[in-house]
């Protein structure tokens, strides 16, 4: 009889796999008795529970799961089991929970997804229908018809009280996501009666009929074009453009779901006869886009609105994939809507005639602009998106009429702040540059205001500063000195910092600002404190931080003024394009996570000699004053507003925007202590996206990031569910010549890590092809790159898929380890040592090819047995007992050798807690020898 667990429950794995669930049963029962380890203990519970499943035992199984669950709360396979059981019991709703966690731990997982859904649809026909308003145990049919019917008659009942048409309005939503329940709305008059709901102008039964028709159009096309044809597309539209935000939102995401159903996108179901119903979907397409350009220049359209139509037409409008030649959408805009949509980006929201507008609209609007613009093939095409704007910007300037003028500087503003090589051709244009420059001496604010903020956006390129420099930068000097209005004023600042910082050094910065960047920076921090000046013109406070803060003393003062750091957190975590990678560009300077180049002292004195200026490192830029710095950043809780700040939608967070926020993350995690607090903050979270879309020093610095965490951290907390399978690709990425040593090495520890928790990780590592990386580096002359390369081969030789590498013909896997057990350096000697006795204990093949892939296997194997390590000296004791177990022939030959003698001189040593399982292991090898009559007994000796 077996007395060791492991063993009996992998015989219990047998049998169960066999289908000899008896059998399996003993197994798993007799582990149970004989184990003392917690963690193999919740195993063999969880096995036993899907045994006792199998022989339809339903409370003996949900028990069994419990004490799994006991052990372990997240066993994701214990609680699915008992979900199982107790849906057999009857006990629905403690079922649904269950199954509800597994489907939080993994959110991908179908099976979980399915179960959730049926035992929701059981719960609503036992239970909920009980609860219902409407819905009695005497008399209702509990038929899907009579359910959609009272729902009606309780919403449409001016006299129902407020729970019952809430929980009527929240059953109305459910059905309506349901196939069968939308269908049966539909069929029944439905569409109609949620009208009727809509015009009651309630706000939360217009939700609730809104959210209905969102789950009623997803995935069915017929269903989708019939609905907006009785809606009506203009119906739509109106209803989109209430001032009622969240209204606002659920007519946009009824749109949006039309759209992708009329795009062929979303959820793809076939309902019969549905693709001859719809035959043509491009009209009703084109109708939906042009209503939508109608939307970006109407009056009655609130900022709100105005911002839904400019954000579907961006998602909508231009290719989501270049590869794709057809364009027509972003033609069809381009010639129909381009104006339109030029015209809001050259309102001036100061002026009476300012069309409704909220601080993103105009942004937005530039986004959109840069996506069409990037969307175009070739130059005949770029060059008739060129002439339309100037003939637009032509057809406002007025040397008779300043205000009209004033609209055509905002559209060259907005166009810079969208496609920039474009709006650098219209600053070329006849007097345009002139003209910005004629409005800063205005006397009227509001030409200084219009003037600033497009010499500003007019700076980006040094070729343009250079000009703006020499006739513009006396004006902003004036206007920062005589003007009285805040919002002028500090854009002027702004202005001034931008140019002054245009050569990209601290050095340039404090030339311009004649010394008095402190003194500038305390003001913008004031700006930005003071509540009572409105959002917009704080961000472009926080912009002329991001400038100023490449002054070392300016960083320093700025992390320790913490409203300053709160007000500026509070802004980005819903805010716009610019204001994302302005707090991005202050938090790099404030981390010091930029690039810098390494100075060569021959270069440096060079220069000195030749009198020219050489920048030299500022003492508040050295590690102990940065290493503060982020201290202090985490402490006003920097992690929470990046994660905010990359939920950011993509037409906000830029690239360019994503890349500063991993600078800023690898900076922040570079102390192993703060990555706890970073991961509690949604920091590993928010990592992921970094790692995968973006710039490629971007997705770098992010996966590297990861692997700080991953390193240390335990994956399940780090990164829960199904998430932690998308950080593994981020980490393969590092195990490249390109990367760093520091990269390479940390991710190679975060894949040691995750290896060690599950065999589900450890084939995703193997699925994304690491396996020839790591092993390159367990050839490293680097002594830390090849330890822990073999410690992750350790852990990965576990799967059987990686066994059958090492198994295969013509490779020197196995020779590899073997060798690196004979090392110097015990910590790799422990990995190899441990690799292989995983290797020779789960294949029998290994153990004879062990012999044959070097000559020096036997005197390796006799060092690892007599280290005076003893985790070494243990694991080459268990290399021995598999090779012994193995084959007779084999431990024929390991008898005749000295090793023999080490285990005749292990196994007599006296019993001792510290090396019992040592003795034991050598034990157990002589006992295995005399089983195979190669050694005698001593009594017989």
């Amino acid at each position: 009889q077996m007395e060791n667990p492991i063993q009996l429950k992998e015989e219990g794995n047998k049998y169960f796999q066999a289908s000899d669930y008896e059998k399996a049963l003993q197994s798993y029962t007799q582990a149970i008795k004989l184990n003392k380890d917690k963690a193999l203990q919740a195993v063999l519970y969880r096995n036993r529970a899907a045994c006792f499943l199998k022989k339809e035992e339903y409370a003996k199984a949900a028990s069994d799961a419990s004490r799994a669950i006991d052990i372990n709360a997240s066993d994701i396979k214990a609680l699915y089991r008992r979900s199982q059981a107790l849906e057999k019991l009857g006990k629905l709703d403690q079922a649904f929970k269950d199954a509800q966690k597994c489907a939080t731990l993994e959110p991908r997982n179908k099976n979980f997804q399915e179960t959730l859904r049926r035992l929701g649809a059981n719960i609503q026909e036992k239970v909920n229908a009980r609860n219902c308003p409407g819905f009695t145990d005497q008399g209702w049919e509990f038929s899907t018809d009579s359910r959609v019917q009272k729902m009606f008659e309780i919403l449409l009942d001016e006299n129902s009280d407020k729970e019952k048409r809430e929980k009527a309005a929240n059953n109305l939503i459910v059905l309506g996501r349901e196939e069968a329940g939308a269908e049966r709305i539909f069929q029944n008059n439905g569409v109609n009666l949620l009208l009727q709901l809509i015009e009651t102008k309630n706000p939360e039964l217009i939700l609730a009929a809104v959210r209905t028709l969102s789950g009623m159009c997803t995935g069915h096309k017929a269903r989708a074009t019939a609905i907006l044809h009785y809606l009506g597309i203009d119906s739509i539209c109106m209803w989109m453009s209430v001032d009622n935000e969240e209204i606002s939102l659920a007519v946009c995401n009824l749109l949006q779901t039309i759209t992708d159903c009329l795009l062929g996108q979303g959820k793809e179901e076939h309902h019969g006869k549905e693709e001859a119903l719809v035959l043509d979907t491009k009209k009703d397409l084109k109708m939906i886009t042009m209503r939508l350009l109608d939307m970006l220049v109407s009056k009655n359209v609130s900022g709100q609105g105005r911002d839904r139509a400019l954000n579907l037409l961006n998602k909508n409008i231009p290719r989501k994939d270049l590869k794709d030649h057809d364009n027509s959408r972003s033609i069809f805009v381009i010639d129909n809507g381009l104006k339109k949509i030029l015209k809001v980006v050259g309102q001036i929201p100061e002026m009476p005639d300012c069309l409704p507008l909220t601080e993103n609209t105009q942004l937005t609007a530039s986004v959109l602009l840069n996506k069409l613009y990037d969307d175009l093939r070739c130059d005949p095409e770029r060059d008739n998106y060129r002439l339309i704007c100037e003939e637009y910007i032509k057809s406002k300037i007025d040397p008779q009429d300043m205000d009209k003028t004033l609209h055509a500087v905002q559209i060259v503003s907005g166009v810079l702040q969208g496609p920039f090589d474009l709006g650098n051709k219209l600053l070329g244009m006849k007097g345009v540059m002139e003209m910005m420059v004629a409005l800063c001496g205005s006397e009227r604010e509001i030409d200084q205001l219009v003037a600033v903020e497009a010499l500003i956006h007019a700076s980006t390129k040094l070729s343009r500063a250079t000009f703006i420099i020499t006739n513009g930068v006396t004006l902003l000097k004036e206007i920062y000195k005589k003007t009285k209005n805040e919002k002028i004023k500090i854009r002027a600042l702004v202005g001034l910092c931008k140019l002054g910082s245009a050569g990209g050094t601290d050095y340039g910065l404090r030339q311009f600002a004649e010394g008095s960047t402190e003194k500038l920076a305390k003001q913008c921090r004031k700006w930005l404190c003071n509540t009572s000046i409105d959002a917009r013109t704080r961000k472009w406070a926080v912009e002329g931080l991001s400038y100023l803060t490449l002054d070392a003393d300016v960083k320093d003062d700025f992390v320790e003024d913490e409203p300053a750091l709160k007000a500026m957190f509070d802004l980005a975590k819903a805010s716009d394009k610019t204001i994302l990678y302005s707090v991005a560009s202050a938090l790099v300077n404030c981390t010091n996570s930029y690039d810098t180049k390494e100075l060569v002292p021959e270069l440096v004195q060079l220069a000195k000699f030749s009198k020219q200026h050489v920048p030299e490192e500022h003492p508040k830029d050295k590690k102990d004053f940065v290493v503060k710095r982020v201290k202090r950043l985490l402490k006003a809780g920097v992690v929470s507003a990046l994660a905010c700040m990359v939920k950011a939608d993509s037409a906000i967070l830029t690239d360019q925007s994503k890349e500063l926020i991993a600078r800023v993350f690898l900076a922040l995690c570079e102390d192993p202590k703060d990555r706890g607090t970073i991961v509690a903050q949604g920091g590993g979270k928010a990592l992921i996206p970094l790692a995968v879309e973006g710039t490629d020093v971007g997705k770098i610095k992010a996966s590297h990031a990861l692997a700080k965490i991953a390193a240390i951290s335990n994956p399940d907390i780090a990164f829960p569910g199904e998430r932690v399978y998308e950080v593994v690709r981020p980490l393969v990425s590092l195990l490249n010549t390109e990367r760093d040593g520091l990269q390479n090495y940390e991710a190679l520890l975060g894949l040691t890590n995750f290896s060690g928790r599950s065999d589900k990780l450890r084939l995703k590592i193997v699925k994304e092809k690491a396996l020839p990386d790591i092993e390159n580096y367990m050839f490293e002359n680097h002594d830390q790159l090849r330890q822990a390369a073999t410690e992750c081969m350790c852990n990965l030789v576990v799967n059987k898929e990686v066994q059958e590498r090492f198994v295969a013909d013509g490779n020197d896997r196995l020779k590899l380890v073997v060798l690196l057990c004979g090392e110097d350096d015990e910590k790799v000697q422990v990995a190899a040592a441990g690799a292989l006795a995983m290797l020779t204990a789960a294949q029998k093949k290994l153990c004879s090819k062990m012999t044959q892939v070097t000559t020096q296997w036997l005197e390796i194997l006799q060092r690892l047995c007599l280290h005076d390590n003893m985790e070494i000296q243990h694991r080459g004791l268990v290399i021995a007992f598999n090779l012994i177990s193995a084959d007779k022939e084999l431990a024929k030959k390991l008898v005749e050798s000295e090793l023999l003698e080490i285990l005749t001189y292990v196994g007599k040593q006296e019993d001792h807690p510290k090396k019992q399982h040592i003795i034991s292991v050598a034990r157990d090898c002589l006992t295995k020898c005399m089983d195979y009559e190669l050694i005698k007994p001593l009594s017989q000796a």
